[in-house]
């Protein structure tokens, strides 16, 4: 399995070197050059396994010869085993054929630790292998930072710097990142928004003195491997509700487009998914650009649900790359006019797009209000993001095809603005009662690339 860039001008790659690598020297992002595909009876045959046999058998194709079959069931084993619910992943009933995937029962109580925990193994053994060292340096708008900083922390062969955007994360989202006592990971209070983070990290990648010097790696959901480890839930959740011989649809709450670009696989690996739904809050970039309007940025917009407070999706790249059917050149020449505050799709990549994904967009009054019907209706108390998504998939969603909708992270992360909606305060689980009584270590730092590089100079382990 070789990945190549959405830009056309890197080489090619095995899935342990994409995965170590993370940008693409070019600025593109690296996606598998052929999609495998897994036959119907193939995904039969994954009803009833456990999550984590799930995943060897969906993930394994991309991994190659990269590790072997042996090596590869001992991280994910490793990767899943502080899951606070058996199933990884379940499936809770909202209403009749709405479905709610929880995925926040991971260590910092968001989805991302799905593909996180999973990376932080997969470097881990991939790093000791080759006697390496690497430095990560990743943008959060709240829940990569924490789920990067868990899965690295202590690691040997990793020191992990998080940027995330200054008074604009949650409090307990904060505070998963600045309280993590060991010495290799750093959290960075940027004085910006998210996309201000995200360019300061692309900008990192982009300086190959410092890229080669530190030897930077990347763990956003710009790393390929990060999105292949969420392929997983699409097939985990489908095989529950009767996939192949029946259709899913899923609604994701949607900032980077990292998560449902991994639906978006799925759907290509034969997965039959009938819907793929982008779910935004009033930063609807994604949502504008996908009813016709093109991608044009705006002033981001602080919200309760700060993950997806985005203007440059990054992982919609990977989107466009497909749309485009695989013209490296357009997409080259798309990502310079962004440069300059956006562009225009093309008809062709347009129906390519409405083709394969359906949105739609809530507002903050509409977010609050969805948080308060839907404990009222089944009981449910939904993030913020949660809520979005819910929202949505009500207004999207067809009678006779089940709709899974992604809880992608614990309303105990957003307290604040689940108290509001709902009058109940969610109580963070017992494992991490004590939060707000840690020590904090957080260093704030001005929005400008020189310094944020020299910091990581000085800072990396010895």
């Amino acid at each position: 399995m070789k990945y190549i860039s959405t830009r056309g001008q890197a080489p090619e790659l095995t899935f342990e070197e994409a995965m170590l690598t993370g940008l693409a020297r070019d600025g593109g992002l690296y996606v598998p050059a052929e999609i495998p595909q897994m036959s119907r009876e193939e995904i039969a045959a994954l009803s009833g396994l456990s999550y984590e046999e799930t995943a060897f058998r969906v993930m394994k194709p991309f991994i190659g010869d990269c590790f072997t079959d042996a090596e590869f069931r001992g991280i994910i084993s490793r990767a899943y085993a502080g899951f606070g619910h058996a199933a990884r992943a379940p499936l809770k009933q909202l209403a009749p054929n709405h479905f709610l995937l929880e995925l926040f029962h991971g260590p910092t109580l968001a989805f991302k630790d799905f593909a996180m925990q999973l990376i932080g193994q997969l470097f881990q053994m991939a790093l000791e292998r080759r006697n390496e060292r690497v430095t990560i340096a990743g943008a959060t708008s709240g829940d990569t930072g924490s789920a990067a900083m868990e899965a690295f922390r202590g690691l040997s062969n990793v020191d992990v710097f998080i940027l995330y955007p200054h008074g604009r994360v949650s409090e307990v989202q904060r505070r998963q990142m600045t309280t993590p006592a060991d010495k290799n990971v750093h959290a960075l209070a940027l004085d910006g928004d998210f996309d201000d983070c995200q360019a300061r990290v692309k900008d990192m990648f982009n300086h190959f003195g410092f890229r080669d010097g530190v030897k930077l790696a990347g763990v956003n959901s710009i790393n390929i491997a990060r999105v292949l480890a969420q392929v997983v839930y699409y097939f985990s959740s489908a095989v529950s509700l009767g996939a192949p011989t029946r259709e899913v649809s899923f609604t994701v709450p949607t900032g980077n487009f990292g998560d449902i670009f991994a639906g978006y696989i799925a759907k290509q690996m034969g997965l039959p998914i009938k819907d793929l739904v982008v779910a935004t809050n009033q930063n609807d970039i994604l949502h504008r650009c996908l009813v016709g309007k093109g991608y044009h940025k705006g002033d981001t917009v602080p919200s309760i649900s700060p993950s997806m407070d985005i203007q440059v999706s990054s992982n919609f790249e990977r989107a466009l790359y497909f749309a485009y059917d695989k013209d490296a050149s357009a997409v080259a020449q798309l990502m310079e006019e962004l440069k300059a505050g956006g562009f225009e799709v093309s008809q062709g990549a347009m129906q390519s797009l409405s083709e394969t994904y359906k949105s739609g967009r809530a507002s903050e009054e509409e977010t609050l209000a969805t948080i308060k019907s839907e404990l009222a209706a089944s009981g449910e108390l939904l993030c913020p993001h949660g809520a979005v998504g819910v929202k949505v998939a009500a207004e999207q969603r067809q009678a006779d095809v089940p709709m899974i909708t992604l809880a992608t992270a614990h309303p105990a992360k957003f307290p604040a603005a689940v108290e509001q909606a709902s009058g109940q305060y969610p109580d963070l689980p017992d494992r991490m009662a004590d939060l707000y009584e840690r020590d904090e270590r957080v260093t704030q730092i001005a929005n400008d690339l020189t310094i944020i590089e020299d910091h990581i100079r000085k800072n990396i382990a010895e």
